[in-house]
């Protein structure tokens, strides 16, 4: 072993000890370094704890502050805003109320119209409503009027007694009168009896028209109610058969020979223009055929047409009488008139000879009596009354034999120039 060894190891222990020493010194200085500093940090602690707690304190003052305070000036803003928006509102209300009046008006106007026309639709719906059940009853009563018409113009009896009524009714609706421009039904001897036509119209110069009235409307009113075309032609073509039969029965009977002054044909009246129509459409030439016999087809357009020309005549007639009436009656007037003015000319003169003698004697009791009666008063004989002076007439008589204008050379009171 070297002899420095143990010197280094006791040098070594000496350090080690040394510094053991003086660490365990060092250990106790940090210690109590340590215990003080934790003493102060724990007052730092105790400290920085109140003032956090105080700051906690302040802030939730401060946070209780700031919240009443917002809370308020919320109120308040809210409260001021509130008002403000009120009156905003209340004034934009108020603006747009202004704005929607007309609109408004027009549509209470509009709704008030539409009240009124409604009412009056369901009121026109009524009536029509009402006007359409009546004239279901006036179709539905007619249509038996119609039927019951057709069932009685079946039989022969009721037809005459038909087509004579109508033939009244037209003479009548002419302006004809019985026993004066017609008669009905006169008797007149025939070859075969007596023959009796339904009408017998007076022309003027003692002329006469024969009107006889057939209605042959069985195959007519078969026509009408047939459901076939085939069937309604063949009732439609009996139809003219039938009235070409009348037309030659008619025209045997001669009435224009057995009637003093009566034309050279006879009338005959079908009352009704669709009968002849439909009569003339299956046999056009029926119409010819009849005037050749001397039979005048006429239906009641026709007949009235004929009658009212009659009817003319006779006026014409009536007029030329009375022309001569009032010839006669104006001759008479003028020579009546003529001898009145003679006489009225005589009274004139006479007048106006009266006027005269008038006139004298007032000028003779105006320079002859007067102012002799006047000397009285001079006289002194008392008088109750003042003697007048009598005014002499001016007006002198009109001739009539002057002309309508004679006036012209005398003034309105009717006096002469002279005065």
């Amino acid at each position: 072993m070297p002899e420095w060894l143990p010197a280094l190891l006791a040098g070594l222990a000496l350090g080690l000890l040394a510094g053991w020493s003086l660490g365990q010194l060092r250990g106790a200085r940090l210690r109590e370094e340590k215990a003080r500093l934790e003493a102060l940090l724990e007052g730092e602690r105790t400290a920085a704890a109140r003032q956090i707690e105080a700051l906690r304190k302040a802030e939730q003052e401060l946070a209780d502050t700031f919240r009443a305070l917002s809370g308020k000036a919320l109120r308040e803003s809210s409260e001021s805003f509130l008002q403000l928006a009120r009156t905003q509102l209340e004034a934009r209300e108020q603006a747009i109320g202004e704005m929607l009046r007309p609109i408004r008006e027009a549509l209470e106007k509009t709704e008030r119209q539409i009240r009124e026309i409604e009412k009056e639709r369901r009121e026109a719906y009524g009536a029509l409503s009402q006007h359409l059940r009546a004239m279901l009853e006036s179709h539905q009563a007619l249509q038996a009027e119609t039927r019951r018409l057709v069932q009685a113009l079946r039989r022969p009896e009721v037809r005459g007694q038909w087509g004579e009524l109508t033939l009244r009714r037209l003479v009548e609706l002419a302006g004809m009168q019985e026993h004066c421009d017609f008669e009905e039904q006169p008797s007149v001897a025939g070859e075969d009896g007596r023959l009796r036509p339904d009408l017998v119209v007076h022309l003027p110069e003692a002329r006469r028209i024969v009107v006889d009235a057939k209605t042959p409307l069985d195959a007519y009113l078969e026509a009408v109610e047939a459901e076939d075309e085939g069937a309604r032609r063949a009732a439609l073509a009996r139809h003219a058969r039938k009235v070409r039969e009348r037309v030659q029965e008619l025209a045997s009977k001669r009435y224009w020979a057995r009637f003093d002054g009566s034309l050279d044909f006879v009338v005959l009246f079908i009352p009704g223009d669709q009968f002849l129509a439909a009569a003339l459409e299956q046999d056009p030439a029926l119409l010819e055929d009849a005037l050749a016999d001397r039979v005048m087809l006429a239906t009641p357009t026709s007949l009235v047409a004929l009658l009212r020309a009659v009817a003319y005549g006779w006026r014409q007639q009536a007029l030329a009488r009375n022309a001569e009436t009032v010839r006669d009656l104006g001759r008479e007037l003028y020579e009546r008139l003529a001898v009145m003015t003679a006489h009225l000319d005589k009274l004139g003169a006479a007048l106006n000879r009266s006027v005269g003698a008038y006139n004298a004697a007032v000028g003779s009791l105006e320079r002859r009596v007067l102012p002799s009666a006047r000397r009285f008063t001079e006289l002194g004989v008392p008088a109750t009354r003042e003697l007048g002076e009598p005014k002499p007439v001016e007006s002198l008589a009109r001739s009539p034999a002057a002309p309508a204008g004679g006036d012209d050379d005398a003034d309105a009171g009717g006096r002469s120039p002279e005065g």
